[in-house]
This record gives C-alpha cells, structure tokens and sequence, in this order.
C-alpha cells in the first residue's frame, strides 16, 4: 500500500526509505529534519514557526500563525487528498501535550474512517486500532500499553501478552490496560467495537507487526 510520511517539527530519526509511488510531507520544522537527514521531500506545508532557517523548496505550501489547525492536521488533510490511506507520522507526539492529545485525536477520527495511522517518535509508537485485530510475531519484546480511547471500548480481548483480557469493556477513565509486556509468544489485540491506542516500541510496530 502506498504511504504518506509526514515529518513535523520533533527532532526525530528518519529510518524510512520512501518508494517512489509513496509521498513525503515536511510539516513545519519537519521540512529542516528531512533535509538535514537527507531525505527526499516531496511538499514542504504550514506556517514555520518553529524554525528561523529559510525554505529553499519549490514545492510549499504557507499558512498562516493564526488558523485554526495545526500543521500536522494539515499534513494529514493534504495526504488524505492526494489519496493516501497509509500514513506514517513522525515527530508529531511527546512535545507540547496539547499537539499531542490534538494530534492523536485527528489520527483517531480518520482511523474511525478506516485509514492506517501510525505515530512514531524516538523509540516508540503509538497505533490506533478501531473494531478490528492486530497480532505480533513471537520476536516482539519489551512493553506494550492498550488503552482505550473511546469512552468505553468493547470486546476488548488480549492475548499471548503477560496480562491477558477476554471479551473485556475498557473505559477511558481507568489505567488497566498500561504497562504491559511481550513474553516471546504471539500476541493478538482485538477491539469488537471502539478505539484503542497501542502502545510499543518503533522496532516491534515495524517488524513485529504481522496483521492490521
């Protein structure tokens, strides 16, 4: 599936190789992270705020400071209208938490719609999983957290991880669900109705990862 990599402006190490069918946003800073990295650019887009280096770039879109989304909304609005339904967001999560919380709940609202989201920032990643499963490979290992997004989660069903669930209703509101771990067994994570948001290191997202 073609994908979108969308880099915004958390410094963030690029260890993606884009195909040529695939597109590649800078949001913001996220355009000087792609170039000092070396990587191809495809559309520079937002306002450039958060950088006083110049765009020397063909292909920009401006915005204004004052408006009411955030670049990375934007970034996901434009990848979205180029008619891509894989998205890989980097640098997006772990600044300033009211991006983050923003950031998320864009990515929710479009994964509701069926659209495949991941967010990865330094070692780990955030995946949003609405009514389907996702199962990971005997390799994964190290912590994982599932937690629930949606008011009440339900059918939520947890195997091969350390602690287990079956066909339980996870609320929001509550901490079960975090701290989790792999323990060299295949691990399946299902959501009968709901949003949950997975929790793991990059490395298990990217090569663990056997069913979405």
């Amino acid at each position: 599936m073609n994908t979108c990599y969308i880099v915004c402006a958390l410094d963030s190490t690029l260890d993606f190789t884009p195909d040529e069918s695939d597109f590649v946003i800078g949001a913001d800073r996220g355009y000087h992270i792609l170039k000092k990295q070396g990587k191809r650019i495809d559309l520079a887009l937002g306002d450039f705020d958060s950088s006083n280096e110049p765009i020397d770039f063909e292909n920009v879109i401006k915005f204004p400071v004052m408006k009411d989304e955030t670049d990375g909304a934007i970034a996901i609005r434009e990848a979205l209208a180029r008619g891509y339904n894989r998205i890989r967001m980097y640098g997006a999560i772990g600044g300033l938490i009211d991006h983050t919380l923003a950031i998320i709940g864009e990515a929710v609202k479009y994964a509701e719609g069926g659209v495949d989201f991941a967010f990865y920032s330094g070692e780990s990643s955030i995946l949003p999983l609405n009514n389907g499963t996702v199962r990971f490979d005997k390799g994964a290992s190290g912590r994982i957290s599932v937690l629930s997004h949606s008011t009440v989660s339900e059918g939520v069903t947890i195997k091969g991880l350390l602690y287990t669930l079956d066909n339980y209703n996870l609320e929001n509101k509550v901490s079960l669900g975090s701290g989790n771990s792999f323990i060299g067994e295949e691990a399946e994570i299902s959501v009968r109705v709901g949003t949950l948001l997975i929790c793991t290191s990059k490395n298990n997202l990217e090569n663990h990862l056997t069913k979405r």
